[in-house]
């Protein structure tokens, strides 16, 4: 049996009534766990693509709580697809035991959300599983994570901003 103390958790969904876009990663990782914050890991890119989404290329330089109300005013929510798992460390394989976040549940308290992207090939099979059924638009997206530095940020860019198409 693990050790407990390798059980992580999700955050609570950070979404509101007028989410558009919903923005699903797997699992925080320890810096995001240790910072209790979205994608605190310095060389996580969320920030730098997401900000290129909304046409906010500051947006990594700005305070937490400033780019959460960046994030509000553009219609972007975010959570992610695992609810709890062990695993030690950071990386999504290795993640194991894991209990899938009530994504359908939430998306029923999302009037305008129309599109959910996925955060990397963990989060989009365990998203795609469970929100299969929805009208939702789908859309994997190549991870933010520095443990997928195969892809250069400029071709990351060009996926990520799939979803302005549904922000407007």
């Amino acid at each position: 049996m693990p050790d407990t103390e390798d059980r992580k958790h999700a955050f609570a969904p950070f979404v509101f009534s007028d989410t558009r876009v919903l923005i699903l990663g797997s699992l925080p990782g320890e810096a995001s766990l240790a910072a209790q914050r979205y994608y605190a890991h310095p060389q996580n890119r969320f920030w730098h693509l997401v900000g290129a989404v909304i046409g906010r290329e500051d947006l990594a330089e700005l305070a937490y709580e400033t780019k959460l109300e960046v994030l509000i005013a553009a219609g972007i929510g975010v959570w992610d697809t695992i609810a709890s798992a062990t695993r030690p460390g950071s990386l999504d394989t290795a993640i194991r035991d894991a209990k899938a976040a009530p994504l359908v549940e939430l998306a029923a308290t999302l009037p305008a959300l129309r599109a959910v992207g996925f955060n990397g090939a963990k989060a989009a099979k365990i998203g795609r599983r469970t929100l299969a059924g929805t009208s939702l638009a789908l859309i994997d997206l190549p991870s933010s994570s520095p443990a997928h530095a195969s892809m250069m940020l400029a071709a990351k860019r060009e996926r990520w901003l799939e979803l302005r198409q549904f922000l407007v």
